[in-house]
């Protein structure tokens, strides 16, 4: 079964807060199985014009990525990050 894949632009504009998100979400990332592949400021970008934080997180499959993403843990999570950033985020399933 291929792996899901949730990917994110996050254009933070609170640190403090984004801290505060980062540490709920790392636990729930890892109660699901997610491995966190990349994540950082300095992706290189070669087209487009959207900058902040790229991250890159892999699950068993696209369903425990959609779990993930809707549990009730991750999106009191994201209503802290909602407060902080902007961010453009994906669920992709693998093609292997």
């Amino acid at each position: 079964m291929p792996k899901g894949y949730l990917v994110a632009n996050i254009r933070v504009q609170d640190k403090e807060k984004f801290a505060s998100f980062s540490g709920m979400a790392g636990p729930i990332i890892k109660a699901y199985g997610g491995k966190v592949l990349a994540r950082g400021p300095n992706a290189e970008r070669h087209e487009g014009d959207l900058r902040g934080v790229v991250m890159m997180i892999e699950f068993d499959n696209i369903e425990t990525a959609r779990k993930f993403y809707l549990s009730s843990e991750y999106q009191a999570a994201k209503a802290i990050r909602d407060e902080c950033s902007q961010t453009d985020l994906m669920l992709i399933e693998g093609t292997e």
